[in-house]
């Protein structure tokens, strides 16, 4: 692995291939999860449904695995004092971002909510433009290790669709509650849109607090 100009770890490739994993588990984490919303729109809960949530799980439990790791290198080998904090900071939030896709997948197919084809399109633009905001939150970490002048690229991203979201969860939530279905049903729905565009909240929430590590970085 070739130095990359600007990483955190210069003189521990090995340390960075672990934290390059944990990324790729979040990340993969958040394409599932939008090709497990998108194919239980089109054909309800099956099969496919539950193998994605196992391939959630296991990336869920691979990157706490590589998380423990990361923790325990840094401590034990007093690898970059000065940032350890932030780092460790980022990947708890990394962390919680990536339970939340797990419980978000997992309360679909507990609760299979019946959603009525006519928002099916508005729900598909949701579960998209949230999975983007967790991929930009994502490259924005990892250009956090790797080019932390590039980090502030993927931040605007994170913010551009976390606005995307909330306008299509807001759309979405008008058109459920302007439609003649049961109230609990309704509210049902309701709670669905809400843990898909949390989601997004979740990545910009990671992308304010990689704002400022990487501003304390550049000093």
């Amino acid at each position: 692995m070739a130095e990359i100009r600007g990483s955190i770890f210069r003189r521990t490739r090995a340390m960075a291939a672990t934290i390059d994993e944990f990324l790729d588990m979040v990340g993969e984490a958040g394409l599932a999860f939008e090709k497990g919303v998108h194919h239980y729109l089109e054909h309800g809960l099956d099969a496919v449904i539950e193998e994605k949530l196992a391939q959630i799980s296991h990336l869920e439990g691979r990157a706490d695995a590589l998380q423990r790791t990361i923790e325990t290198v840094l401590h034990t080998e007093m690898l970059i004092p000065d940032a350890r904090g932030d780092v460790l900071s980022l990947l708890d939030d990394l962390d919680s971002l990536l339970d939340s896709i797990k419980s978000a997948f997992l309360a679909l197919t507990i609760e299979h909510p019946a959603i009525p084809r006519e928002h099916h399109d508005a729900m598909r633009e949701l579960v998209t433009v949230s999975t983007r905001a967790v991929a930009s939150a994502v490259s924005a970490s990892r250009a956090y290790f790797r080019d932390i002048r590039a980090v502030r690229d993927h931040i605007h991203k994170i913010a551009f669709f976390e606005r995307e979201a909330d306008h299509t969860a807001i759309r979405l939530n008008r058109q459920i509650f302007a439609s003649d279905l049961p109230l609990e049903r309704k509210m049902h729905l309701r709670d669905c849109v809400r843990s898909i565009d949390e989601l997004a909240d979740e990545a910009e929430g990671v992308g304010d607090h990689l704002a400022i590590y990487a501003v304390k970085r550049s000093l």
